[in-house]
């Protein structure tokens, strides 16, 4: 079993940074989950978090949050 994080399968994680992010997102700025989702989709942070060789998949929602 593989256990290392790859561009290949960095896409299983996305769903449940980008969900952490959207919840914050969209208490802070009084939006739906889906509102906050598309922002953060098309945020640079995201074409970065979704670039394995940055590692910031393996930050927590609250700095990534702060990086957005």
């Amino acid at each position: 079993m593989n256990l290392n994080i790859t561009q290949d399968n960095l896409h299983l994680l996305l769903p449940g940074k980008v969900t952490a992010l959207a919840r914050f997102y969209a208490e802070d700025h009084n939006c739906t989950m889906l509102e906050a989702i598309r922002h953060i989709y098309s945020t640079p942070l995201y074409k970065q978090l979704s670039d394995e060789s940055t590692k910031l998949w393996h930050l927590g929602a609250v700095t990534l949050y702060s990086m957005l």
